[in-house]
Parts: structure tokens; sequence; C-alpha cells
């Protein structure tokens, strides 16, 4: 049974940082694409980052390049989303989810969702 499961989340200030862990199971995290991505309210949900299953290789939204880090620890079966220099339109729930066939920031070839973090930066 495929399960991904958020945490991380929180209140930070503008500018502030935190870390989003993504711990999956019932698949090994480096088997298929993982990716990150978010839902603001009265807002489309937005890819943010992902990580591809064969070379480890990264892609970013324009918006968070440069500030947000996407990696993987194959042994603990968790991706990371490291989020720096945070401003207040990065406030959303943030939700990674996985693909066994595809991938990219697009939220059409992802299988399976966690549940989502909320993260809210604001003073």
């Amino acid at each position: 049974q495929v399960q991904l499961v958020e945490s991380g989340g929180g209140l930070v200030q503008p500018g502030g940082s935190l870390r989003l862990s993504c711990v999956t199971s019932g698949f090994t995290s480096d088997s298929n694409a993982i990716a990150w991505f978010r839902q603001a309210p009265g807002k489309e949900r937005e890819g943010v980052s992902c990580i591809t299953p064969s070379d480890g290789s990264t892609y970013y939204a324009d918006s968070v390049k440069g500030r947000f880090t996407i990696s993987r620890d194959s042994a603990k079966n968790t991706v990371y989303l490291q989020m720096n220099y945070l401003k207040p339109e990065d406030t959303a729930v943030y939700y990674c989810a996985t693909s066994v066939a595809g991938f990219g920031l697009s939220p059409f070839p992802y299988d399976y969702w966690g549940q989502g973090t909320q993260v809210t930066v604001s003073s």
C-alpha cells in the first residue's frame, strides 16, 4: 500500500526557513518520481519541485528557484524540501506526491498524494 506522509510545516516569519519531510512507504523512494506541490486558498494546485527516480535530477518552479531545495534520503525513504528565504506568498498547504510513469511539475502524472502540511509565512 503506497503512502506518503508530510511533516514539518508551521508558522514562520518572512525570510525564515522550514524543512518539509515526506516519508514514503509501499515503494522505495528512489524508484518513483516524487514532487512537492502547494495549494493556497482560492488558487490552483501548483507544482513546486520534483526529483526523478533515475538520476535524481531536480526541477523547480520559477517562483522558488534559488530558495527551495529538494533532496532524497533513500535509506530513510524520505524526500525533503528545504525552504529558505520564505515569503508570505509561499503560504499554502504543501503536498508530496509520487508518480510511477512520469515526472514534472504538473499534477497530471502523479498517482498518490499525501495529506498535506500547512506552511504559513507571516510576521
